[in-house]
C-alpha cells in the first residue's frame, strides 16, 4: 500500500514537486477541474436553491478512475491543488468524486513551490475550506445562470448564436464606451508658444527652453504675440528648486504584472498569465495569482542581502507594502522570484523576459528612492500678464532607477524630457535666439490595449486577478471586440519662428493615428451591448457588478451564505428576462439611415446583414436593394456616406486578359478576381477598392500555375489507372473512381503504394 498520493492540478506543477518529496510520496495531477457543469444545460435547480449538478466530462473518466484507484491504495491523500478559491473548488471536487474520507485526506497550500513551502505546507495541513469553495460556486453559478438565461434572448432579438456574460459585457461596455468617444471626439488645433533664451551676461549663449503659459486659437493671435515679442523684454520673475523623491512602485501583483509586461513586452494578458504559470509550476516564482503587495521576511531579507552585494549598503531600503484591495484571493505575497539569488533563468526568451521582469521589479521595491531636484524659473515678458515657465529636473541620486524604471501607459503627452536648467538670480535679463509657435491638434481618447483594460476593470473593482485574461480572450473569440492595427497617418502643421526681427512660417507634417493591437468594438458588439444596456441594467452596470465581487469576498470570508446571495440577485433579473422575452425590438433601431444617393436618388442605410456589417441602397418595388460589406475596421455607427457609396465601386472591370473581361469584386468567401469562368482569390494585402489590372494578371497567372499543379498526379498506378494520388486545396488526396479519399495523418502522399491506396479507398467509411 502507498504511504502518500498528492494530488496537484498539473503535470508541470506535479514533476516540480516529485524533486522535493522522498520516495514516500507519489505525485499525480489532476489537469484542472476534474468535473463540472455540462456544457448545454443549465444544471442548476433554481428551486432547490440553486444547487448545481456536476458531471464528469468524458475525456476525464480515464483520468478519475486512475486517480480514484491510486486514492484508495494510499493511507494519506495530500491535496495539493492552488490556494486561491478555483484551486479550493478543484480540492473539493476531488474529495467528492474520489469518495476520500476526513480522516485519510488532508489540504496543504503553498504560494512557492520550494521544498521549504512544501514540506511546511506538509508540517500544517488543514480541510478543505467550504467559504472559499462557496464563493467559487457562486461565481460559477451565478455565470452560468446570466449566460444561459440572456444568450437566447439574445439569439431571437439580435442575433443566432451569440452569448453574454456576467463580466465579458460590462468589458465591452467599457470598450464601446470609449469608441463612442472617439466617433463623437472634434478635431481641434491651436498655436503653442515656446522660447529658446540665454542670460544676456552669457557670453556662451547657453540655451534653455520655456513656454508661454497661454495657448492662441488661432494663427492670427499668435502672429501677433510673436509681434510683440520683437520689443518685448525678458527678465527672471523667480527661480525655485525643490529636492524630492521618487519611490519604487511596489512588487508585482497580478493585474500590475500583466499591465507593465504589456507595456514593455507588448505580451496579451492571456499570454503573460501562461507564462507567469509556467514559470511558477518551475518553482521559480511565487504564485502568479494575487492582489497582494506583501513580501515575507525571507524575501525581504534577501533583497536586502543581493542588494548591498551588487549596489553597496546606501542603495537598501527595506519597505513593507500593504495591500489596498479587499479580497486579495487568500494569497499571502506579491508576485516574486522564490530565490532572489538567481538573477536569471534557463528557458524561452519570453520566460527569461518576464522572469527578469519580476526580478528587477520585486528587488528594486527594495532600493532606496531616486533623489531628485526639481527646478521651475519663472521669466516676466514686458506689456504680457501671462509668464513664459521653464521647467526642468536632475537626478542627484539614482536608487532604484540604478535597477529598474517602471513603464506607464502611452497617455498623449505635450511634455518633453525635464531639462537641466541653470541657476539663474532674480532679475537676471534674457535674450530669445528664437521663439515659435506651433500649431498643436487634440488628440482623440485612445483605444484600450489589454493592460489599460485590466487597469480600468481594476479600478472599478471588476473581476479578480484569475478573470481578467478569460474575459479578454472572450471578448475577442465571440467576436465582440477585435485588435485594430492602424499605421501612422501624416497631416501638415504651421510653425511660426521669430529670430532676430523676422517672422518665417513653414508647413511641416507629423505622423499621428497609430494604433497596434487596440481593442475595438465590432457592430456586432455594439448592437449587443446597446441591447443588454437597454434591458438588462442591473448586469451591465458597473458599480452592480463590482458589489457582486464584495458578496463574493463576504462569502468567502463566511459572513453570507451563498445560496442566499445568488437568491438575491434572481429574483429582479428574472423580471428581467420575462419582461424582455415579451417586448419587440424596434428594427429600426439597428438600422442608419446614411443619406441618399446621388446617382438615384434612394435612401442609403446601414445595418447588421445575414452575412456581417453591411450598407444598401434602397430600390423602388419590384427591384432588388444593392448591397455592400463593410471594410475591416468600419463600424456602423461611424462609416459615412461617401465612404458607404465607395463600398459599391465593385465589382470593378480592370481590362481585358485573352478577350475576357477582368473583373475584381466581393463575394461570400471574399475578395476574387474573375475573367471568364475562371477566379482567383486575393492575396492577404490586396485591396480589391485599389487593386491594379498588373497585380490582377500576377493572382490570375499564379491560380493557373496552382490549377496545373493540381491537376497533375503526384502518383499514379500501372494496377489500376483511375487510382491517383493528387494534390488539392487542403493537401494530398486519394482519387479513385469519381472519389476522393482523405489520407491518414503521417502517411507521406509519394511513398503510398497501390496496396496502401486501396486499404484506404475500401476501409473509409461512407
Amino acid at each position: 500500500m502507498q504511504e502518500n498520493l498528492v494530488i496537484v492540478e498539473s503535470p508541470a506543477k506535479a514533476k516540480t514537486i516529485e524533486k522535493f518529496l522522498g520516495k514516500e510520496f507519489v505525485v499525480k495531477s489532476s489537469f484542472g477541474h476534474i468535473r463540472d457543469l455540462p456544457k448545454k444545460e443549465l444544471s442548476i435547480d433554481i428551486e432547490k436553491g440553486f444547487v448545481p449538478t456536476y458531471e464528469i466530462p468524458k475525456e476525464k473518466s480515464k483520468l478519475v478512475a486512475e486517480l480514484s484507484k491510486a486514492a484508495s491504495e494510499a493511507k494519506m491523500v495530500w491535496l495539493a491543488s492552488d490556494e486561491d478559491r478555483e484551486g479550493e473548488a478543484i480540492a473539493w471536487h476531488l474529495t467528492e468524486v474520489l469518495g476520500l474520507s476526513l480522516e485519510n485526506t488532508k489540504r496543504i497550500v503553498f504560494h512557492e513551490i520550494t521544498k521549504n513551502a512544501i514540506l511546511n505546507a506538509i508540517e500544517n495541513p488543514r480541510k478543505v475550506d467550504m467559504n472559499l469553495v462557496n464563493a467559487q460556486q457562486a461565481r460559477r453559478v451565478l455565470d452560468r445562470i446570466v449566460g444561459f438565461e440572456l444568450s437566447p434572448i439574445l439569439w431571437k432579438k439580435v442575433r443566432p448564436a451569440l452569448s453574454a456574460g456576467r463580466v465579458q459585457s460590462v468589458a465591452v461596455r467599457l470598450i464601446v464606451e470609449r469608441e463612442r468617444e472617439i466617433i463623437n471626439f472634434k478635431d481641434t488645433s491651436w498655436y503653442r508658444v515656446a522660447a529658446q533664451f540665454y542670460p544676456a551676461n552669457d557670453a556662451s549663449k547657453t540655451l534653455f527652453k520655456a513656454e508661454y503659459s497661454e495657448r492662441f486659437a488661432t494663427k492670427e493671435e499668435a502672429l501677433a504675440m510673436l509681434e510683440r515679442c520683437k520689443t518685448a523684454t525678458f527678465t527672471v520673475e523667480g527661480s525655485e528648486m525643490k529636492p524630492s523623491k521618487r519611490y519604487p512602485a511596489p512588487p508585482f501583483t497580478t493585474s500590475t504584472l500583466q499591465q507593465e509586461a504589456g507595456r514593455k513586452f507588448s505580451m496579451s494578458v492571456s499570454q503573460t498569465m501562461s507564462v507567469a504559470q509556467k514559470l511558477y509550476e518551475r518553482g521559480l516564482i511565487t504564485y502568479m495569482r494575487t492582489d497582494s503587495v506583501n513580501l515575507s521576511d525571507l524575501a525581504l531579507n534577501a533583497c536586502k542581502k543581493e542588494i548591498c552585494e551588487m549596489f553597496g549598503e546606501k542603495y537598501s531600503s527595506r519597505r513593507n507594502y500593504t495591500t489596498n484591495s479587499k479580497g486579495a484571493q487568500e494569497a499571502h505575497e506579491a508576485i516574486r522570484p522564490t530565490y532572489i539569488d538567481n538573477h536569471t533563468i534557463e528557458g524561452t526568451a519570453a520566460e527569461k523576459k518576464l522572469y527578469e521582469l519580476i526580478w528587477k521589479r520585486t528587488v528594486a521595491s527594495q532600493m532606496v528612492a531616486a533623489d531628485i531636484n526639481r527646478t521651475t524659473i519663472t521669466i516676466n515678458m514686458s506689456g504680457s500678464a501671462e509668464k513664459f515657465v521653464a521647467t526642468g529636473e536632475v537626478v542627484t541620486f539614482d536608487g532604484f532607477l540604478h535597477l529598474y524604471s517602471e513603464s506607464h501607459d502611452e497617455e498623449p503627452t505635450e511634455q518633453g524630457e525635464a531639462a537641466i536648467l541653470p541657476a539663474l538670480a532674480d532679475g537676471t535679463q534674457l535674450l530669445s535666439q528664437s521663439i515659435t509657435a506651433t500649431e498643436r491638434h487634440a488628440v482623440p481618447p485612445m483605444r484600450f490595449s489589454e493592460p489599460l483594460l485590466v487597469k480600468r476593470l481594476e479600478e472599478l473593482g471588476i473581476g479578480r486577478p484569475s478573470t481578467y485574461a478569460p474575459t479578454i480572450s472572450t471578448i475577442i473569440t465571440r467576436g465582440y471586440v477585435e485588435k485594430s492595427n492602424k499605421p501612422a497617418q501624416k497631416r501638415p502643421y504651421t510653425l511660426l519662428t521669430l529670430k532676430g526681427s523676422s517672422i518665417t512660417e513653414k508647413v511641416a507634417s507629423e505622423n499621428y493615428g497609430a494604433e497596434k493591437n487596440r481593442l475595438a468594438p465590432t457592430d456586432i458588439g455594439m448592437v449587443v451591448n446597446d441591447y443588454l444596456e437597454q434591458n438588462f441594467g442591473i448586469v451591465m452596470d458597473y458599480n452592480f457588478t463590482a458589489k457582486v465581487e464584495k458578496e463574493f469576498d463576504r462569502i468567502a470570508d463566511g459572513e453570507q451564505g451563498w445560496n442566499t446571495m445568488i437568491g438575491e440577485f434572481y429574483g429582479s433579473f428574472h423580471n428581467m428576462v420575462d419582461k424582455a422575452i415579451t417586448t419587440q425590438v424596434e428594427k429600426n433601431t439597428q438600422i442608419r439611415v446614411l443619406g441618399v444617393d446621388p446617382q438615384s436618388g434612394n435612401l442609403v442605410k446601414a445595418r447588421i446583414g445575414r452575412f456581417g456589417p453591411m450598407v444598401e441602397i434602397d430600390a423602388p418595388e419590384g427591384e432588388k436593394p444593392r448591397f455592400a460589406s463593410l471594410k475591416k475596421g468600419q463600424l456602423i455607427e461611424a462609416i459615412t456616406l461617401e465612404e458607404a457609396l465607395e463600398l459599391f465601386a465593385l465589382p470593378r472591370t480592370l481590362g481585358k486578359f485573352e478577350e475576357q473581361d477582368v473583373i475584381v469584386g466581393i463575394g461570400k468567401f471574399g475578395a476574387y478576381v474573375r475573367y471568364g469562368n475562371n477566379f482567383a482569390s486575393l492575396a492577404k494585402g490586396d485591396d480589391p477598392y485599389t487593386l491594379t489590372f498588373e497585380r490582377a494578371l500576377e493572382l490570375i497567372e499564379s491560380q493557373k500555375q496552382s490549377a496545373t499543379a493540381a491537376a497533375t498526379p503526384i502518383k499514379t498506378f500501372a494496377e489500376d489507372a483511375e487510382m491517383a494520388v493528387k494534390n488539392g486545396r487542403y493537401g494530398a488526396y486519394i482519387a479513385y473512381k469519381g472519389k476522393n479519399y482523405r489520407i491518414p495523418r503521417g502517411k507521406k502522399a509519394e511513398l503510398l503504394s497501390y496496396e496502401e491506396c486501396l486499404s484506404i479507398v475500401n476501409n473509409t467509411k461512407k
